[in-house]
C-alpha cells in the first residue's frame, strides 16, 4: 500500500501522519509530498526517515492512495493528475465538496456510497463533520426541518500563522497577523471570506454540505461562524426543529449509541463538552441537550470536536480505511 500525504509538512498533514501511525494503517511505502520549499526535507514516520518530494514526482510514483491537505488550488490542479495515474485521492480542501460528480463522505454516515470508480473523494468541512455526526441519528428518527448553528472555532482552523498570532498576543509580542484584528481577548464573526449574500464561505459550507452528505434537501441549515481565541477544537451551539416530537432520554440514548459520538451531559456534575477535553480525541462530544421551550419539536445542544482530527485528518484516514477494507483500491 503506497500512500502519499500531500501537504505533509502542514498542520493537518502532520496530524494525518500521526493518525495513520496510531491506527496502524497498512502503509508499505510512504510518500510525503509538499511545496517546492520543503522538497528534500526529511520527515520521520514510525521511526523511519522519508524524503519530502514534489507533486510531479509523487504522481510518477503512482501511489495507491493520496491524502490531500494542501489547499483548494493545489487540489483542483493535482487531484485529477493523481486520479489519471490510477491513484484514489481523498481531498481535505473545499475544492471538490459541492461538485455533483464527487462524493462528500463522513464514513459513519455515507461511506457505503463509495465505489471503485470514485477516484476523487471529498472530505467535508471540519465544522460540518461534527455537526452531521450528531444530527444524522436524530434526523433519521424525528426528521429535521430547520437547523440554526453558531460556531465557536479555534485558530488552528485557519492554520499555523493564526496559531502564532494568538501565541504572540498572549506573550505580548508583535508579529505577523493572520486576521484583520487581534484574536486574543476577542471573537471574530468572520471565518473565511465574505460572499455577496453577506454570509462567509464557512457559513455557506455549513448550510450546503449537510444536505449533500445526508442526501436530503428537505431540511435547511442557517449558520453564523465565529473565530475564538482557543488553540484547538471547534464548538457549536445548535438549535434543531423537527417534524416530529422527541423524548429527551431517547435523544440522549440515540446519540450515545451512535459510533463516534460521546454524550457528556450532566449539569449536576458540570459535565459538558469543551475543546480542552476534545483535544487529540477522535470522537464528537455532545452535551447541554435540552428542549427549546419557545418552539414545538425543537432541541438545543452543544457539539465539540478536535477540528484537526475528526474534523480533518481522522475522517480522511477513516475514508481510506473503508476503501481498503472494502477492496475499493
Amino acid at each position: 500500500m503506497k500512500v502519499a500525504v500531500v501537504g505533509a509538512t502542514g498542520m493537518v498533514g502532520e496530524v494525518m501522519l500521526k493518525v495513520l501511525a496510531e491506527r496502524n494503517f497498512p502503509v508499505t511505502e510512504l510518500i510525503p509530498v509538499a511545496s517546492e520549499r520543503s522538497i528534500g526535507k526529511k520527515l520521520n514516520y514510525k521511526g523511519k526517515d522519508y524524503t519530502v518530494v514534489g507533486l510531479e514526482t509523487a504522481v510518477s510514483m503512482k501511489p495507491d492512495i493520496a491524502l490531500f491537505s494542501a489547499g483548494g488550488d493545489t487540489s483542483l490542479e493535482w487531484a485529477p493528475k493523481f486520479a489519471e495515474a490510477g491513484t484514489t485521492v481523498v481531498d481535505n480542501s473545499s475544492a471538490w465538496r459541492m461538485d455533483p460528480t464527487k462524493k462528500l463522505v463522513v464514513p459513519e454516515i455515507n461511506a457505503s456510497a463509495l465505489t471503485k470508480e470514485d477516484k476523487i473523494i471529498a472530505n467535508p468541512n471540519c465544522s460540518t463533520i461534527q455537526l452531521v455526526m450528531a444530527l444524522n441519528p436524530l434526523h433519521k428518527k424525528y426528521k429535521m426541518k430547520r437547523v440554526v448553528v453558531s460556531t465557536y472555532q479555534s485558530v488552528s482552523g485557519t492554520g499555523v500563522k493564526a496559531v502564532r498570532q494568538l501565541e504572540n498576543e498572549i506573550a505580548g509580542v508583535e508579529g505577523e497577523m493572520a486576521y484583520p484584528y487581534p484574536i486574543g481577548r476577542n471573537a471574530l464573526p468572520h471565518c473565511d471570506v465574505f460572499l455577496d449574500n453577506g454570509y462567509t464561505k464557512e457559513e455557506m459550507k455549513l448550510a450546503r454540505e449537510p444536505q449533500k452528505i445526508m442526501d436530503d434537501r428537505t431540511f435547511s441549515v442557517s449558520a453564523t461562524a465565529v473565530r475564538i481565541p482557543t488553540a484547538g477544537g471547534h464548538s457549536e451551539s445548535v438549535n434543531v426543529e423537527f417534524e416530529n416530537d422527541f423524548d429527551l432520554a431517547e435523544v440522549r440514548q440515540l446519540l450515545s449509541e451512535t459510533p463516534g459520538v460521546v454524550v457528556q451531559d450532566n449539569t449536576a456534575t458540570n459535565s459538558y463538552p469543551m475543546p480542552i477535553f476534545a483535544h487529540e480525541k477522535d470522537e464528537v462530544f455532545v452535551g447541554r441537550i435540552r428542549r427549546d421551550e419557545t418552539q414545538p419539536n425543537s432541541l438545543n445542544m452543544w457539539i465539540v470536536a478536535d477540528n484537526l482530527r475528526k474534523g480533518a485528518a481522522t475522517n480522511t484516514v477513516q475514508i481510506a480505511e473503508y476503501l481498503v477494507e472494502n477492496k475499493l483500491i
